[in-house]
């Protein structure tokens, strides 16, 4: 039985409170830079700590501490083993799920004979900032027709299966047609058990599975070069971003509740538009993008993610993503049931290759060629009830979930309490004449709320977790 991915437990929707019910506020933008003096980042992510693993195209793994300092020595050096140039390179990193008892984390690289590699490595047993190099155990390898096109990105889904993202092979219009070859790695979104099998096993809930005229290997085909690629970390859905040919960036979106086998297109289509139908079948046999943009000063998607940091930001629930050429950046939502985009800015000099997470949801990104990585600013906007009240303090017992509630005060003022879940209901909701106060949500399913306290007018929101 697989084990899931742990759904970070800070989790919440965006909440803020008002007397009668929890609502959004307005939004706001902004970035800092967060580290500098990387060379070419393509990948950034997290082992679960404070750390953050940033991927050098080079052919180095760097740690970047939470505040921004960044280790001299590489997690890992495999630079000798990695074809360079271009957009070949050391491309992708993943963490195993169980990284914290096992040591394993997969990288994705172009290497001998041109060929996209996925290998598993190990973390050094005395040093849990450095990796073993010699411990490289290869699952994949797949000739590249062509130096461009690679993919590169792997992430573990919510399921726990390892999925790879691979571009078509190369060239321009896929000349070999291989993204609509089911017998053909390249082009497609595999997906494999790597608890499994020697080296791994294909999952049998896999859409090809038993296919005698398709890899059993593949979860989705029809795709150019997915760089990069991501899940929501609330919802599991997958969001892809694919680079286009000539005219049309696309982003591509896939449920959670999918079974696989989607065919996202081309060479048959370059976003929504026909591109080469040639052999095609019907419209209808292909899942579309929920959002394109046609070339201009834009050029080059790159994808990122859902952002699920503080449930505060007006960004929370919003895909970011960014273009490589032009530097700016947008987020995409659900709006009444249409997809709708925001400009987040435009943020010159960069060429921005990618975005990542830290284990607290917070959003980076990096820019390749100035090796400056950022952090957005989520923009918290507070609460429509007023200024916090002064001296106000919560404790929680982690064992019994009890949540204590102190004052400050000697007298006994009027207290209000008010918690509510992540769906904005109001579960609690007491008036009181008392310094301190307790309440026991033990009874409450395994989650996370937000408690309100409304003190002489002046309100205060806190996150609590309960745990059975």
């Amino acid at each position: 039985m697989k084990t899931p991915i742990r759904i970070l437990t800070f989790l919440l929707i965006l909440l803020v409170f008002s007397d009668a019910k929890c609502q959004k506020t307005s939004p706001a933008s902004n970035m800092v830079p967060f580290a500098t003096g990387l060379s070419q980042p393509v990948c950034i992510t997290n082992a679960g700590d404070s750390r953050l693993f940033v991927v050098g195209q080079v052919g180095y793994i760097h740690i970047v501490d939470s505040q921004g300092t960044i280790n001299p020595q590489p997690f890992l050096d495999i630079h000798t083993r990695v074809t360079y140039g271009g957009e070949q390179g050391l491309l992708g990193l993943a963490f195993h799920p169980a990284y914290l008892t096992n040591g394993y984390f997969y990288v994705n690289y172009v290497g001998a004979g041109d060929s996209t590699h996925i290998s598993r490595f190990t973390v050094s047993s005395g040093n849990p900032d450095l990796a073993d190099p010699q411990s490289e155990f290869k699952l994949l390898t797949i000739f590249q027709p062509f130096a461009n096109h690679n993919g590169g990105d792997l992430k573990f889904g919510p399921d726990g299966y390892l999925y790879i993202g691979l571009g078509d092979g190369g060239s321009g219009g896929d000349p070999g047609n291989r993204a609509q070859n089911p017998m053909v790695y390249l082009g497609k979104m595999l997906r494999i058990d790597v608890d499994q099998g020697n080296p791994y096993a294909i999952p049998p809930t896999n859409p090809f599975y038993n296919s005698t005229s398709a890899l059993g290997e593949i979860w989705a085909l029809g795709l150019r070069n997915p760089w990069r690629f991501s899940f929501d970390q609330l919802t599991g859905d997958m969001w892809i971003a694919d680079v286009g040919q000539n005219a049309v960036e696309e982003i591509d979106f896939q449920q959670a509740i999918s079974t696989g086998g989607e065919n996202y297109g081309w060479r048959c289509y370059e976003g929504n538009q026909v591109f080469n139908n040639t052999g095609c079948g019907p419209s209808s046999s292909f899942i579309f993008p929920v959002y394109t943009y046609q070339h201009g000063e834009e050029c080059s998607v790159t994808g990122g993610y859902v952002y699920r940091g503080d449930v505060l930001s007006p960004y929370y629930g919003y895909y970011f993503f960014a273009d490589y050429c032009s530097d700016r950046i947008w987020t995409l939502h659900k709006t009444a049931g249409n997809w709708e985009m925001q400009d987040f800015g435009h943020y010159p000099g960069n060429n921005f290759s990618t975005f990542g997470e830290d284990s607290e949801g917070q959003l980076y990104i990096a820019g390749l060629t100035s090796g400056t990585i950022f952090r957005v600013i989520d923009n918290s906007t507070g609460f429509t009830s007023g200024d916090e009240p002064a001296g106000i303090k919560i404790h929680q017992n982690p064992n019994s979930n009890k949540i204590r509630i102190e004052t400050g005060h000697q007298d006994q003022p009027i207290l209000n309490v008010t918690i509510c879940d992540i769906n904005g209901r109001i579960l609690y909701n007491k008036t009181i004449r008392k310094a301190s106060y307790e309440l026991d949500p033990g009874f409450w399913p395994t989650g996370h709320y937000l408690l309100k306290i409304d003190l002489e007018g002046k309100t205060l929101t806190h996150k609590i977790f309960v745990r059975k």
